[in-house]
């Protein structure tokens, strides 16, 4: 399959509150976020025309911005209605969506205190980050970057450069034949894969560990709110590395992953069982109702 490049393509993004065409969204080569890594993103999915919990993403967009010292230069409100319009105006109905905002050209230095924020909304048909492999369960080999401590990186944002460590780790499980890689956090617990949150069943229980140094996502707690509605026991705790071995089902959670199984980790092979496949079929569910039925039910 031909690769189709990101800056060559048909539509429209969405860029410091205008709509321009796709090829003519472009920034320059001094940009403080391409060079201090001063970004922060979303990723979001529409389904049949509405994008998934928006508000949560838009505010933790906003939020992020903040954890890195920026304020974005429009509302939530105007964010919403931009990652709306993004989609009406290059026809979609399913697709991902990514925000992402950064600090400009205006100073090119550590300090850049002066810098002009932007943002920018594009949106594009992918499907689940897994393809073909989700249903039959992906293999992880282990990563050897680990996340890094709440104290020497702002791991509560979704920033760009905490990303880094994740295309790193991802490479090497693919090198090695691998679909992804599960990642531990600087204590050598079980932290995440390089860009979904992990779960896992013991006894019959859904385990999760807790994100003391990585994101907490917005797939994640919805997961977790659906077992509890299916009156299943949902524990956050550190999951130590050694315990991998005693799961009997695990499955990963994220947009662009969504409800994905997962059938090995390293030496450690599992099979998608009953707890996976209800959650899956579950969160499918839930991510098609209206926005003011997923209100209702997270409530």
């Amino acid at each position: 399959m031909a690769l189709v490049p990101f800056d060559d393509r048909d539509g429209w993004i969405w860029f410091d509150g205008e709509m321009v065409p796709w090829r003519d969204a472009k920034l320059h080569v001094l940009t403080h976020g391409l060079h201090y890594a001063s970004g922060v993103f979303e990723g979001e999915r529409a389904y049949e025309g509405n994008i998934f919990k928006l508000r949560e993403h838009t505010d933790r967009l906003i939020g992020s911005g903040k954890i890195l010292g920026f304020d974005i230069p429009w509302t939530a409100d105007e964010i919403d209605a931009a990652c709306v319009a993004v989609l009406e105006k290059n026809n979609f109905t399913n697709a991902y969506v990514r925000p992402i905002a950064w600090r400009g050209s205006e100073m090119l230095a550590v300090s850049a205190q002066q810098t002009k924020i932007h943002l920018a909304i594009a949106a594009w048909a992918w499907p689940n980050l897994f393809g073909d492999n989700r249903m039959k369960g992906v293999r992880l080999g282990m990563a050897q970057w680990r996340r890094p401590a709440p104290d020497t990186a702002p791991t509560a944002s979704k920033a760009a450069g905490l990303y880094m460590i994740g295309t790193l780790s991802k490479h090497q499980a693919e090198a090695e034949g691998f679909d992804d890689a599960m990642m531990l956090d600087y204590k050598g617990d079980v932290a995440e894969a390089t860009g979904a949150n992990a779960f896992f069943v013991f006894n019959g229980e859904v385990h999760t560990p807790k994100p003391v140094c990585f994101l907490d996502g917005i797939t994640r707690r919805t997961v977790m709110k659906l077992a509890k509605a299916r009156q299943m026991t949902v524990v956050e705790r550190t999951i130590k590395v050694e315990e991998l071995k005693d799961a009997t089902e695990v499955f990963l959670a994220g947009t662009a992953a969504e409800v994905t199984p997962v059938r090995q980790i390293g030496e450690h092979h599992y099979t998608p069982g009953q707890i996976t496949e209800t959650l899956i079929g579950d969160y499918e569910a839930l991510v098609r109702m209206s926005p003011e039925e997923v209100a209702r039910r997270a409530a």
